[in-house]
């Protein structure tokens, strides 16, 4: 059965986190709420906030962006938020973008996938509690090696007792880090998923890193966590118009041309010609003409769109796909509250 999360995002000039809307979707059964930062609000502040005010859902951050902190605060601050809340928190990482990384955390945004494997291990060390962690990398070293340390850096054991339990998930849309998250993480967010190209898009690169990890890895104990827009509406083409945007902006913006990892998922979906338009487009700040051109086919294989029966229609894909245990939690952004309501009918329904 597909379990249901709510994406939040991450805040614009203000921060409002709708904690009603939380608690009614946690009153139908949702499985999880999520949280989100990019160069605003943070991602963990928020996530506190809603744990201190629900009492079965859990959170996760989707995501902390890794460069932002180091692998120890990481693991202090889930550590921390999972005994706070009974085990509700899922440590959701990700290695973010260059121009986020360089530009506003002034860190080189080299390694990605080496980096994430490795602040991954240092976490479930930490968590372990087996003993002072040590840690000889290509990007991490503790005690710490780079040029001007005292060189007084001791080997620490966390003060705190930790749930070696604690789900941590990474988002990644490369082949490599699709791979890297199959092989150490226990889930993984990719930002848009077509349920009927799963097998052929997204599930070979999650068997190399199975094949890599520990043995008896396979879907059935990792969380495929993929994105699901959903715009409720009469006007189909004005429903796919919300999605748009929202696609244009990563397709065409979220890197620069050759470095833009969603350009080249959306190519691997089957819309290379139309990503690269969009993003020929965005760059030349031709914003609107940008959004026109993302196909409506692609907005209605990732995403649910349309009036109810639709939406119910296009559903079922959805829930093939957790049938086959290809889905563990559709991630829902929308703006609708009454498609909290629908979502639960639908997938309740089918359960």
């Amino acid at each position: 059965m597909v379990k249901l999360g709510l994406m939040l995002g991450y805040s614009g000039k203000t921060l409002n986190i709708p904690i009603d809307l939380i608690r009614h979707a946690e009153s139908l059964g949702y499985d999880s709420v999520w949280t989100a930062e990019a160069y605003g609000s943070d991602a963990v502040t928020p996530a506190t906030w809603i744990l201190a005010h629900t009492t079965r859902i859990r959170v996760g951050t989707c995501i902390m962006q890794i460069p932002a902190r180091t692998p120890a605060m990481a693991a202090m601050t889930a550590m921390t938020l999972s005994q706070l809340s009974g085990g509700r928190f899922i440590a959701g990482l990700g290695a973010s973008g260059p121009q986020v990384v360089e530009g506003w955390h002034g860190i080189p945004y080299n390694k990605p996938v080496t980096r994430t494997r490795e602040y991954i291990q240092i976490m479930r060390e930490i968590m372990a509690r087996e003993g002072p962690v040590t840690f000889d990398g290509e990007v991490y070293q503790l005690p710490t090696r780079i040029e001007g340390a005292t060189g007084l850096g001791k080997p620490l054991k966390s003060i705190l007792q930790a749930d070696t339990e604690i789900p941590i998930y990474t988002a990644s849309i490369t082949p490599a880090g699709l791979a890297c998250a199959a092989e150490v993480a226990d889930g993984v967010f990719p930002i848009w998923m077509s349920p009927e190209k799963f097998e052929t898009t997204l599930l070979p690169h999650y068997q190399k890193g199975f094949d890599r990890g520990l043995e008896g890895k396979t879907l059935a104990n990792f969380a495929n966590v993929p994105g699901l827009s959903v715009v409720l509406g009469d006007d189909v083409d004005a429903c796919r118009m919300t999605v748009k945007h929202f696609m244009a902006l990563y397709i065409g913006g979220m890197g620069a041309k050759g470095k833009n990892f969603y350009t080249t998922y959306a190519s691997t979906l089957g819309y290379e010609e139309e990503a690269l338009r969009v993003q020929e487009l965005y760059l030349a700040g031709k914003k609107d003409e940008a959004v026109k051109a993302v196909p409506d086919a692609l907005v209605d294989e990732v995403a649910l769109v349309g009036p109810e029966k639709r939406i119910r229609e296009r559903a079922e894909a959805w829930i093939e796909a957790g049938d086959k245990g290809l889905v563990d939690t559709l991630m829902i952004s929308t703006l609708q509250p009454d498609v909290i309501d629908l979502l639960a009918d639908i997938f309740t329904d089918k359960s």
